[in-house]
């Protein structure tokens, strides 16, 4: 039955030229109206990826700077370690 239904629905086409047209540009209206949900909706996943790689930048950037003392931290500590050897081999030397 369902498909007697469709094939009265295909069977269904306008004879006049100008209720073709009338259809056709319903169809293109849909299709346009359709067409900018989706568009809006890209939009709002750009905007969204943007706020996503706006927060993933500040992250790169207190990471590079936490790094950043990190390092310096390490060459401050390297330096100390080396001035304490320095001076633990000049007390062996002495005994």
């Amino acid at each position: 039955m369902t498909t007697t239904a469709s094939t009265a629905d295909l069977l269904a086409f306008p004879s006049r030229p100008e209720d073709r047209l009338r259809r056709a540009l319903r169809k293109l209206e849909a299709a346009l109206t359709e067409q900018g949900v989706a568009i809006a909706g890209f939009r709002a996943d750009l905007s969204a990826l943007s706020t996503a790689v706006v927060g993933l930048d500040r992250s790169m950037a207190d990471y590079r700077g936490k790094l950043g003392e990190v390092a310096t931290t390490a060459s401050r500590a390297t330096d100390e370690a080396r001035k304490l050897e320095a001076r633990a081999e000049a007390m062996l030397a002495r005994k």
